[in-house]
């Protein structure tokens, strides 16, 4: 199955966004983007250069901008889905009922492609060193195994696990959490391993 029958697929089984999505693959089309399905939801690359996906949620579906923070954004429609998290990515959420006005969105994506062929890009800030929580240290004492499988994880994937535990505000949450790692830990798989490559 090549990535259009995969996006057919994608919006053929939808039950809320059909129409939606549909309507924005079709505006996205009409450009130069390559279509491609990365983390299961279809994207649209310039070069390989990732520019724009869609997606649908509960509540919502939207349209993202990969670096949507040098778009102008001149009727007011992005949104930082992590205010303080999320660096360069905006989406543009539409609600049941919203308008999905072909000009405008076109306008956005346009300026996102020539922004991509310009070389505006915002790259991630590679961070340094892993900073474990104080139940995941305890942990590796009790366990001289779990420490072992952590220390071969690359330092991305120790970063993740770390975060993702010591994030928790409450200990039994941190607890839970840590519970729910070790399998993945001791086999060697990343926090999110399982939404790359899909």
């Amino acid at each position: 199955m090549d990535d259009s029958q995969k996006v057919d697929a994608y919006i053929n089984k939808q039950t809320k966004w059909k129409v939606e999505l549909q309507k924005l693959r079709e505006i996205i089309l009409q450009t130069e983007l390559k279509e491609e399905v990365k983390w299961s939801k279809p994207n649209y690359t310039l070069n390989g250069k990732l520019v724009v996906g869609i997606a649908d949620f509960k509540n919502h579906m939207a349209l993202w901008f990969h670096q949507g923070v040098f778009l102008k954004d001149k009727h007011n429609k992005l949104l930082n889905a992590q205010e303080g998290i999320t660096k360069a990515l905006r989406q543009w959420r539409f609600e049941k009922g919203d308008e999905i006005d072909p000009q405008i969105v076109l306008e956005y994506i346009e300026e996102a492609i020539a922004n991509s062929k310009s070389g505006k890009e915002l790259k991630p800030v590679r961070k340094k060193g892993v900073s474990i929580p104080p139940i995941l240290e305890n942990a590796f004492k009790k366990d001289t195994s779990l420490k072992n499988h952590f220390q071969k994880l690359t330092p991305g994937k120790q970063r993740e696990y770390a975060e993702h535990i010591g994030r928790a505000k409450r200990e039994a949450t941190q607890q839970s959490r840590l519970e729910k790692c070790i399998p993945m830990i001791k086999n060697g798989d990343g926090l999110h391993d399982k939404y790359k490559n899909c």
